[in-house]
């Protein structure tokens, strides 16, 4: 299988912080590929440096073959490569529709209204809002808002999209509920997936392999089993060997 994303050496410095350093990793495509670490780890910088959000000071990001390095975030939508944050800001006095189809004017395909409203209401119905559509986005609770934003991001109709920490702040059902979005978006759409989540039982669960960050440097990579019993990460950021086996046995 081709890879669709190739990272090579991307490193990035703050003032006396090397936040992000000699990074290289691949995803393959219609993979889901899990990226994990301590918070202040990089993860979110490596996202931002990936799609644009700021530029590297050293590396290569080469998506679908082209080198897409310092490219303009909305360049890089029209590429194909699409994200959500973290913190979710959806436009709260326009519908849910409305917030979705914005998503789809701007995205990969740059579709006019009349098509864009179309790939919204389909990108509402792969995340359960369908029944939402007409809803002010401001009247949402956050895990709705949660779905609103991978929303916005499929109906760019991307092939690649970053997940940044989706889960987050998520109960029990919700977190099994978007669990079930992320598969589908991958099966039914075919979308590769590159994931930042903290719950390790999900990242566990959801991922074909997984990349752990430390100190803004690949601490390990591999297959779910692999990343769990490997020994420096469980020093690093696992804790105890217990835990990793708690966590293969959930997953």
């Amino acid at each position: 299988m081709s890879a669709i994303l190739e990272v090579s050496g991307l490193s990035k410095r703050f003032g006396g912080v090397q936040a992000v350093n000699g990074v290289d990793f691949e995803i393959a495509e219609g993979e889901i590929f899990g990226l994990i670490g301590p918070n202040g780890a990089g993860k979110t910088t490596l996202f931002n440096l990936i799609n644009g959000v700021i530029p590297p000071d050293t590396g290569e990001v080469v998506f679908k073959g082209e080198t897409i390095t310092g490219m303009a975030p909305y360049n890089v939508v029209r590429k194909g490569l699409a994200r959500t944050h973290q913190i979710v800001k959806p436009l709260n006095d326009m519908t849910v529709l409305d917030n979705v189809t914005v998503g789809a004017c701007f995205g990969a395909e740059h579709l006019p209204l009349k098509a864009a409203a179309k790939a919204a209401r389909e990108s509402l119905e792969t995340v359960g809002l369908a029944d939402r559509a007409e809803m002010l986005a401001g009247h949402l609770n956050i895990a709705s808002k949660k779905r609103l934003e991978i929303a916005r991001a499929l109906a760019g109709r991307p092939q690649l999209l970053l997940l940044d920490e989706t889960l987050a702040g998520l109960n029990p059902t919700e977190v099994e509920h978007m669990i079930g979005v992320i598969r589908r978006i991958r099966e039914e759409r075919g979308i590769s997936i590159l994931m930042i989540e903290h719950l390790m039982q999900v990242i566990m669960q959801l991922s074909d392999r997984i990349m752990v960050l430390n100190f803004g440097e690949k601490l390990a990579e591999g297959q779910p089993e692999e990343i769990a019993h490997d020994k420096i990460v469980i020093e690093a950021y696992l804790g105890d060997a217990d835990l990793a086996n708690r966590l293969m046995e959930e997953s």
